[in-house]
């Protein structure tokens, strides 16, 4: 899929266009209803703290697609909004395209939400289900399997209590559950197990060799919400991709990922904000969220723009210091 595609025509004025981008929409108003991501059902609210994060973002990623769409023979880019789930990924990648757009350089929001393998609610169980079976394996391995031990682990298991790390100091056998669940879950989250990185990576690569139309997945919540969009792109320039994982290693055509940083209590203050899901403060919705947040500080040195919750563009160094 995207492997056979007829080639767009090479806008001669884009990158002048770039150069201009950030005086031209210096004083542009940017009304609450403009166009958002493509993941079905998803709602973005912009308040003033986007805006102003979008437009610190604007003139420092404008200089990085000037260099990236000089080395493209198409004038494209793509572009990478990583960070937590709940940082506001869905927002500032709206309003940066929104900003090209306006400055009169095609863009397209794609969401990395509609790749993983499974709808979410399978994907859901399939996270659970992978930490429970690997918890399991690890009370066998260190020796304290037994029926006294597994009655406790199915009581909590069945008051989705199972992940509360905190079992621990009172009963210190359930560590070799939590750890080796943990250890499963994480080689589970974010990697080609869980998510369809090379269905992504090569829409990416169709997009930089000159696609003038994509084929985009569409998944929404249920099993009948799964679907292709044959998507025109024959006038955009920059794709920008908002994701959890839009900074992940096992994508290779991400030219500039830009990192919104914040802490795992940021990002479940905000999905209970949005009643994402219905159990939000659960130990095992918790675990994900540091498990995510673990890959992202690991990916952070690839970011070639980040950014703090409060706004602020930092340098590698200076984010290292921060999440000491």
């Amino acid at each position: 899929m995207n492997k056979e595609f007829n080639k767009m025509t090479v806008s001669n004025d884009v990158l002048d266009k770039v150069e201009k981008a950030s005086d031209n929409i210096a004083s542009l108003e940017i009304p609450s209803d403009i166009p958002h991501g493509d993941m079905p059902g998803d709602k973005i609210e912009i308040g003033e703290s986007h805006i102003a994060k979008a437009k610190t973002i604007f003139p420092v990623l404008v200089k990085e697609l000037k260099e990236k769409m000089t080395a493209n023979p198409y004038r494209r880019a793509v572009v990478a909004v990583c960070g937590g789930s709940g940082v506001g990924k869905s927002e500032i990648a709206s309003l940066l395209s929104y900003m090209l757009e306006q400055a009169g350089i095609g863009s397209y929001t794609m969401s990395g939400d509609n790749y993983p393998h499974r709808i979410p609610m399978y994907n859901d169980a399939e996270r659970l289900h992978t930490f429970r079976v690997c918890g399991i394996r690890g009370m066998v391995d260190a020796g304290v399997m037994n029926p006294e031990n597994f009655a406790k682990v199915k009581e909590w298991q069945i008051a989705e209590d199972d992940a509360n790390k905190a079992h621990i100091e009172t009963d210190a056998w359930f560590k070799s559950y939590f750890e080796a669940g943990s250890k499963g879950l994480d080689e589970y989250l974010g990697t080609p197990k869980e998510t369809d990185f090379a269905e992504v990576d090569q829409i990416m690569k169709a997009f930089k060799d000159g696609a003038d139309k994509l084929w985009l997945k569409r998944m929404g919540r249920d099993e009948a919400s799964l679907w292709y969009d044959e998507v025109d792109m024959s006038d955009k320039q920059v794709l920008i991709v908002e994701w959890t994982h839009g900074n992940s290693d096992y994508m290779t055509q991400v030219d500039i990922p830009v990192l919104l940083n914040s802490t795992p209590q940021e990002t479940l203050e905000h999905r209970r904000s949005r009643n994402r899901d219905g159990k939000l403060d659960s130990p095992f919705t918790t675990l994900v969220l540091e498990l995510e947040q673990n890959k992202l500080v690991n990916q952070a040195h690839k970011a070639k723009i980040i950014v703090t919750k409060s706004g602020e563009i930092i340098s590698y160094d200076q984010f290292k210091e921060l999440m000491k």
